[in-house]
């Protein structure tokens, strides 16, 4: 059997699986529901670009995200439509194999990754479906802006975040 490192993942040589782990895998389910359902709701009820305030420095604003977090090469011509297809869906694989290798005492990293993963495939499937991205929470402060981003967005920035949280040391009680 191969040496597990401390995040979990096997060593070369290959892991143990853990099926019990699919457990988190309800709120992978949950965060896309939720993520395209409320995609769902924006595209009926808000008019592309046209910003719906809802609190000073929050609105919805409909957008078409062709390009990846923060629209980085949203005008690249089309080739990153496939680039982020095949991104996303590789690292999908990838993060469900480590959810599915962790130790069943790792309950937080897998909760993070969960979180990652449902919203890896939120996005993926608008790219798969739509050829973009569904984004439309916007925030701003006088004339900076946030990128418009989404649910499926929120629950990687949330799971990225519970990954360097559980990445820190932990003290040990001798």
């Amino acid at each position: 059997m191969a040496a597990k490192t401390e995040s979990g993942m096997a060593g070369a040589s290959g892991g143990r699986w853990r099926p019990a782990n699919a457990r988190w895998l309800w709120l992978t389910a949950l965060v896309v529901g939720v993520d395209q359902w409320s995609k769902a709701l924006a595209v009926r009820h808000l008019r592309f670009a046209e910003p719906h305030e809802l609190l000073p420095g929050f609105s919805l604003t409909l957008v078409h995200n062709t390009g990846a977090a923060f629209s980085l090469l949203r005008d690249a011509g089309g080739w990153q439509r496939y680039f982020f297809i095949a991104l996303a869906a590789g690292a999908a694989a990838a993060i469900l194999l480590w959810i599915l290798r962790l130790s069943p005492r790792q309950r937080r990293l897998a909760a993070a990754l969960a979180l990652i993963l449902g919203g890896a495939l939120g996005n993926l499937w608008d790219r798969l479906t739509l050829g973009y991205v569904i984004d439309f929470f916007h925030l701003y402060y006088g004339r900076w802006h946030w990128p418009v981003f989404n649910v499926a967005d929120s629950a990687i920035t949330a799971g990225a975040g519970l990954v360097i949280l559980d990445s820190w040391p932990k003290k040990r009680v001798e």
